[in-house]
Order: C-alpha cells, then structure tokens, then sequence
C-alpha cells in the first residue's frame, strides 16, 4: 500500500482522493460478521403524520406547477392544516419537533435486544436541518427543535451496548428540494436559505438521467452543485467524522450532484481518520456514486437475486409506506423481516432496517414489538446469522426473487419449500423460512452431490435440543422434524460433519 505524509503532522496515510488508491481499502470483519442494523427517519418531518417522509417536498407543490398531480393531497392537506406557505412552510415544524419523551438509553437498549449489531440516526435528511450540534449551522437540534445533540447522545448509548455506531447522511438531495424560486413561499427567503438550500431558478434542478455515461460518470459528467454547495456537503461530514467518529457512514443516492472531487476527498478523510486512530471502518454508496471497490454497495428496498462474491447492504423501512412515522402505517410483520434477513445474508449482504419514532420521540408500540420479536428469534437462531459466511450456494426453493432499485414488494413471502444456507467453519445451517409438515426435503444435499461430500455426523433443530433423523436419497436429504412446531417465523437445522 501507498503512503502520503502528512505535511502537519508526518504521519503515514495510506488513501489518496484518487479512485484507485480508495479501492485499497477493506471492508472489515465487524461488519461482515454484524449482518444487521437499525437506523430512524427522525426530524421535523415527523411532525405532519401524513402519508410519508416526502411531504416536505410536496407540501410546496404550487397549483400550476406540471408537479401538482402528484404533490395535490400534501398541498391541499398542507393549507388547510397549517395555512398558506408563506405564512406556515417548513421551518415552522421545526418548533413542533420536541422530542420531549426521547430517552437515548432506551431507545440503545431496544436496539440492542432486537439483535441490531450498528446502529444510528438519519443525521441530515434532504431538509437541511442537522441532528447533531453543528458549528456550521444554527439550524441544528442542539439549537432548535428539541435542543439537544441527538447524535451525540445516541452515540454514547449505542457505544454503551457494544454496537457500532453510524451516521446516515442525505444532504445532497437538498438541491433542489424546495422552491427556492418560489416568491409565494417562504422558501425564497433568503433569511432561511441556510435550512432551505441555495438560490436557484425554475427548471435549473432536473434529476439525474436514469442511464449513464459510465466512462464519464466520476468526472462529473453531470455536476449539478456548485462549489459552495459541494463544499458544505463535505464540510458537514468533517464535522460529523470528528465529532462522533461514526463506525459506518450511510450515503443515500443523488451523490452524482456532487463533485466527483468532493467524492473522493470524503473517502480518504473518513478512511485515513480511521487509519490514524486504529478504527476499522465502512461507506456505502448507492448506483455508481462512488467507484466500484471503493466502498460498500447498498440497494434500496431491495435485495439481491443471487450470491454475491463481495459484501453489500440494502436498507429497508419497517413501514411499507413510509420512512417516517405517518398516522396510517402498514408495518411489515417481524416474520417477512426476519425472512428478508435471511435471504440477504444467505447472499452475502447485511441488513440496515429502518423505524419510525414519533415527533415527540416515543418508538411506537407495533415497532416495539416487532424489534423484540426479531430479536428473540435472534437470540435463539442468531449461530446462523451472525459472523457466518456465504455457502456454495445461497439456497433454494420456488421463490424468486425480483431484483432492482425499490423492489421489495415485488418479492412474495415464503415458505417451508424457501431453504437457505449460511456457514461457519465446516458448520452448515440450512434456514427453513416456514414450518414443513413432518418431513423436509433438502434437494441440493442429496445423495453423491458433489455440494455437500462430508460425512454427516448430526442434524440439529436448534431449540429442540434433540438430534433429528434424516437419509440421504438421489433426489434429497429428507429430514424428520418434530411432531410439534420449536420455536417461529424460521427454523434452524445445524448440519454438523464429522472429523
């Protein structure tokens, strides 16, 4: 590995801000053993309730904008609640959001129960109001809304439970996100350009194409930031970097707004702040905001069809609707979550799943549940998920599952014929994701298959505590389970060879 020296204080820096050098980095151990997280849509857009976290972007749909189709209900919800927007915009949730019932050692302690390895806040949304006590803003949550450091106090807490702590960050979807050129909105007052974002004309922001010039992608082939805004989307990072010193940073999409400079200059600060204080730690990025090798793939409400050679993540909301917590929420069951989970580490990948809190800071009693319930089963089962690898294969059954950007839901739940395999050592577990009647059949480990060719010393049902019989045929391993259901939602057999 390459090294720079640092002209202030000599030491060695092994990342330059160049795309090969940040290639050099490892994702490490702890997060291809932690396979699981939990992060929280949590600011002043918890305040309206009302139908999901974008809705401090639609509430500014002006009438005649091409927009108002779909930004209609949040406008119409928006004036005759709160009245008209520049009376009543954003900012003013900002009072709103107090957070008085928020206990970060509770909220640490939940996470830990529910099995979550890392954890942390959204520390910026698209909404330019930061949840940590910032030196380069006062539209912070040290300042307004609850006054208090919401990521320093989630930090200690989280650490105090031996989890790894992160930080997730949005920011560059601000450009653009409010009409700042919108003269019937408080939006275009420069008094709050600091919470609204920069000035800009109508039609200046257009989204990203949704195909790329790939050779051209990293040299801003499409930059649409100028450098004040590019600079203060790095700046917050230094900040949030020295004062928290986060274990994972999560980047939502729409970095390609950002100059591919400013890219790479993050990487190598996080990565050599690292270095310098002996952390080992993680990026994510989503589609090709940063280059291949350089950081941790994510997908967004998706998972992987088949095994990957190399780590990744997908991070999923709790509520089918929402990221935010919203008066009407459609909680997914802790059975699909635990599934999904399955599914995801069969593959390789890792799973960063998101909760609702309310305004006021209460985690709301479904999600509650639900966490317990997904940690209990880890509790029991989690041998199969935690620090184990991918196997030969990742699986199998008759579901298939639907790749792409926003994709869960196009994925069908499972059943007891949805087999998975993780491994640790020469320790096989195959993942049963629904209670078969009687008997199992294990297709891919059937007699002379040249998958699995160790000699078969014991098959365990963990929770059952009694070894199961089984036979091994030509068309499968066929494995007698218990007459009464152990345990619930998946169901872990512990394949043990012998010596």
């Amino acid at each position: 590995m390459m090294f720079l020296i640092n002209p202030l204080t000599g030491q060695n820096l092994p990342y330059k801000a160049e795309w090969e050098s940040l290639k050099q980095h490892q994702t490490p151990d702890w997060f291809k053993d932690a396979k699981f997280g939990i992060y929280c849509h949590w600011g002043p857009y918890s305040v309206p309730e009302f139908e999901n976290e974008w809705y401090a972007h639609w509430m500014y749909t002006n009438p005649e904008n091409p927009e108002y189709k779909e930004g209609k209900r949040f406008y119409e919800h928006h004036t005759k609640k709160y009245g008209p927007l520049n009376e009543f915009g954003y900012k003013d949730f900002i009072p709103l959001f107090t957070a008085e019932k928020f206990d970060a050692a509770e909220w640490a302690d939940l996470f830990q129960k529910s099995g979550a390895k890392f954890a942390g806040p959204v520390s910026e949304h698209a909404y330019g109001f930061a949840m940590w006590d910032s030196q380069l803003t006062e539209w912070d949550a040290s300042d307004m809304g609850p006054k208090r450091d919401i990521m320093g106090e989630l930090a200690s807490e989280i650490r105090k439970k031996g989890m790894k702590f992160i930080a997730t960050y949005h920011r560059q979807w601000l450009l653009g996100w409010y009409p700042t050129w919108d003269t019937t909105t408080d939006a275009s007052n420069p008094e709050f350009a600091a919470l609204y974002g920069p000035k800009m004309n109508k039609g200046d922001f257009k989204y990203p194409p949704s195909t790329h010039d790939i050779d051209n992608w990293f040299e801003g082939y499409y930059p649409l930031a100028d450098d004040a805004f590019n600079q203060e989307w790095l700046n917050r990072l230094k900040e949030i970097i020295n004062n928290y010193e986060p274990d994972l940073v999560w980047f939502d999409n729409k970095m390609d707004v950002i100059g591919a400079s400013y890219r790479k200059e993050f990487l190598s600060y996080y990565y050599n702040h690292a270095h310098k204080n002996n952390k080992e730690v993680v990026a994510t990025y989503k589609f090709y905001d940063f280059a291949q090798g350089t950081a941790v793939l994510d997908v967004e409400r998706a998972r992987m069809s088949e095994m990957k050679d190399f780590p990744w993540l997908t991070d999923d909301s709790i509520d089918w609707k929402a990221w935010s917590h919203i008066s009407d929420p459609d909680y997914k069951s802790a059975n699909r979550i635990i599934d999904f989970l399955v599914d995801v580490v069969s593959k390789n990948g890792c799973l960063l799943l998101n909760i609702t809190p309310r305004a006021n800071g209460e985690i709301p009693e479904p999600v509650k549940k639900r966490l317990l319930d997904i940690g209990d089963w880890l509790n029991k089962n989690g041998e199969a998920i935690y620090a184990t690898r991918p196997w030969k294969i990742y699986g199998e059954g008759p579901a298939k599952v639907v790749e792409g950007h926003l994709s869960e839901r196009e994925n069908p739940d499972n059943t007891a014929k949805d087999i998975r395999f993780t491994s640790r050592g020469n320790i096989l577990y195959c993942i049963v994701l629904d209670w078969p009647q009687e008997q199992l059949i294990v297709s891919n480990l059937k007699k002379g298959n040249s998958l699995y060719e160790n000699e078969i010393a014991s098959i365990e049902l963990l929770g059952h505590h009694k070894p199961l019989n089984y036979m091994a045929k030509k068309d499968g391993l066929y494995i007698d389970f218990p007459e009464e259901q152990v345990g619930k939602h998946a169901f872990v057999l512990k394949i043990t060879p012998k010596n």
